[in-house]
């Protein structure tokens, strides 16, 4: 256990409560440099996959033409509405591989739909697959940088279970 008047070294989630983290969450922030060279954020739905996040949207966009740019991104995911106990984030460095290929549309749109409408997955897979719509990949760049409250001994915040 940790306390939190110090250094947080410890009070990281283990690769399992990671992995669940990204699992339970449904959107992330992706951090991106615009045009202007000034640092952007925007919410984003994912979808993770092989390692990786993935996210969608319209060529033109910011959050597209940045990486595209400069494929430098950060991604963070948190777990507010998750159902997860404790205050839980992950935020991973990363490349942005831009995809506009079918077949990566095509396996993309079917996934991403049924994670994120899993009771009738068509119709938005269909609502997905317009002109310019480009798939992001952000393939992660090192160690994430992780925080679980519930290795800390003394932060009011923490909700139990509370890990030892």
């Amino acid at each position: 256990m940790v306390t939190t008047n110090g250094s947080l070294r410890g009070a990281g989630l283990s690769d399992a409560d990671a992995a669940a983290l990204v699992a339970a969450q449904l959107y992330c922030v992706l951090s991106f440099v615009d045009a202007e060279g000034w640092p952007r954020s925007v919410v984003v739905s994912y979808l993770p996959h092989g390692g990786r996040f993935w996210f969608t949207a319209i060529a033109g966009r910011r959050h597209v033409e940045g990486p595209r740019a400069d494929p430098r991104v950060s991604v963070v995911v948190d777990n507010r509405g998750t159902g997860l106990s404790g205050r839980r984030m992950i935020s991973q460095r990363g490349r942005s591989v831009l995809h506009q290929d079918r077949s990566t549309l095509d396996w993309f749109y079917t996934a991403f739909a049924a994670r994120h409408e899993p009771a009738n997955p068509e119709p938005y897979a269909r609502h997905l697959d317009v002109p310019d719509r480009v798939v992001v990949e952000v393939v992660p760049v090192g160690r994430p940088t992780t925080y679980d409250s519930r290795r800390l001994t003394d932060d009011p915040r923490a909700t139990e279970p509370r890990i030892r």
